[in-house]
């Protein structure tokens, strides 16, 4: 049944021809259009000719790996992707969202679970909307603006990626308010990453590197241990100091 994710542009890189075969057809099957690439600078090449809407990268791949390859588009682009890897480790899923993956998959996988990845990340990165709206002045430092999409830091843009931004979103929506560990979950990854928390840590870990001054002592972004985060409530502080 078609919906609003329908005709997305999904561009596949594996040297394994039978396995892009195989994904295409699933997500063909599911209203997807979907490029090929065989190895790292075909990839590199179809991102610019067809600016897709999400890649799906292996990671063993001849010549250029996926980490060497999803470092190279990172430098050109914040498109979603999701890491193709035959391994299991926590190292390895760790390295590809460090360095800007959103995602993983590990090989063997159903299509039902992959068509449900893609659509899970898809839905994440169409951007966070609901009632924040105009400049918001967190204090002197920061300012964000949801509806440009822009957090603003001493005066520079900072570049956030995708989910990164999301999160953010959702902390600010409730300053204030212990926001738990399920609920950044499903509400920034869906409710399929429901057993995944370390997305949680490891991408307040990311925000906090980029907002905070020092990140181990953070003012931002504050840790209720055994809970959730919870943003600074600004807006009392603004209240309290007028």
């Amino acid at each position: 049944m078609p919906d609003e994710l329908e005709r997305r542009r999904i561009l596949v890189v594996d040297d394994e021809e039978r396995m892009v075969r195989f994904i295409r057809l699933n997500l063909e099957h599911d209203g997807f259009q979907v490029s090929e690439a065989f190895n790292g600078r075909q990839a590199v090449q179809k991102l610019r000719d067809v600016n897709p809407d999400l890649i799906l990268l292996d990671v063993m791949m001849p010549d250029l790996d996926g980490f060497e390859v999803l470092e190279m588009i990172r430098e050109i682009s914040n498109v979603p992707v999701i890491m193709l890897t035959a391994k299991g480790e926590e190292d390895d899923r760790v390295r590809g969202l460090e360095l800007g993956a959103d995602d993983y998959v590990t090989k063997p996988f159903s299509p039902r679970e992959l068509v449900s990845r893609v659509r899970a990340v898809l839905r994440r990165t169409e951007g966070a909307s609901g009632s924040m709206h105009g400049l918001i002045e967190v204090d002197e430092r920061l300012k964000i603006d949801f509806d440009r999409r822009e957090v603003w830091l001493e005066g520079k843009i900072v570049k956030l990626r995708p989910t990164e931004y999301r999160l953010l979103f959702h902390l600010v929506q409730n300053a204030g308010w212990v926001v738990s560990h399920d609920q950044l979950l499903a509400k920034v990854w869906g409710y399929e990453y429901r057993d995944e928390p370390h997305y949680v840590r490891l991408y307040i870990n990311y925000l906090r590197q980029k907002l905070e001054k020092d990140a181990a002592n953070p003012k931002y972004i504050l840790t209720e241990r055994g809970v959730g985060y919870r943003f600074i409530d600004f807006r009392r502080q603004g209240k309290d100091s007028s």
